[in-house]
């Protein structure tokens, strides 16, 4: 459920938690995950989370699916197209010069025949989406990924992810837009993903631990974005030494 809010009190949320987080205690428990030392406080977001998307998140996207979905996926492409500049930036600073060039053909096509992105015409020249962010790129170069947190609404991250929010919601063509158009703009992303969710629902109440379920399902998809879906073998044994026998819950 990421990038519902307004970049800002993102930071506040995250500090938040780091907060609670410290002051949460882990015990001596061979079955602990590494990566999740503040799993208690994360646990407790989660449930958070479960009770205020059953109350608020999924009502408001199942309303939201009666707008005709030919809008609906017009408009999230509109501001999925928004993104390609710094997608450009970042995959110039991660040494992808080639796709850099998609990156930035994809913008020029989507946003003048494409109609500001309302089509998608580059994707049907060829130009595949080559999303990334200052997370990705910091990740790449070797930056600890941080403590796995769970944020209130926001959901599932890790420091390196979420920390750069900030940066990545201000650069062109954001900066020239106001700041008015920030809600519908995280709300439209965030039911628009809320809704493509529902598929998963299923097998996430069907899991013997949604949260540790979630959790790796966070992990598998942060490294595929961040190798480019070829994670080192490196990366996936150290997910594979992790034990997550029902002991430890």
């Amino acid at each position: 459920m990421t990038n519902w809010l307004k970049t800002a009190p993102k930071w506040v949320i995250l500090a938040s938690t780091l907060a609670l987080g410290a002051c949460s205690s882990q015990p001596d428990d061979p079955y602990a995950d590494p990566r999740d030392p503040f799993e208690d406080t994360n646990r407790a977001v989660w449930d958070f989370n479960r009770e205020l998307d059953k109350a608020v998140i999924k009502p408001a996207a199942e309303v939201y699916e009666n707008v005709p979905e030919p809008v609906r996926n017009s408009l999230y492409r509109a501001l999925e197209n928004l993104q390609e500049p710094w997608s450009f930036v970042n995959n110039v600073l991660q040494g992808q010069f080639k796709d850099a060039g998609v990156t930035a053909g994809r913008f020029f096509f989507n946003s003048t025949i494409g109609l500001l992105g309302l089509l998608d015409p580059a994707t049907e020249m060829g130009l595949t989406k080559r999303e990334e962010s200052l997370g990705q790129t910091l990740a790449v170069w070797g930056v600890p990924n941080g403590p796995f947190l769970m944020l209130p609404v926001l959901g599932p991250t890790v420091v390196i992810d979420r920390g750069t929010d900030w940066v990545d919601g201000n650069y062109f063509p954001y900066t020239e837009i106001s700041d008015d158009w920030d809600i519908p703009r995280y709300t439209i992303k965030g039911l628009s993903l809320r809704l493509r969710l529902r598929e998963q629902e299923q097998v996430l109440d069907n899991s013997l631990d949604p949260y540790t379920f979630v959790k790796e399902a966070y992990y598998q998809n942060w490294n595929y974005e961040v190798y480019d879906g070829n994670p080192p073998p490196e990366v996936e044994a150290d997910a594979e030494e992790v034990d997550f026998s029902e002991s430890s819950y």
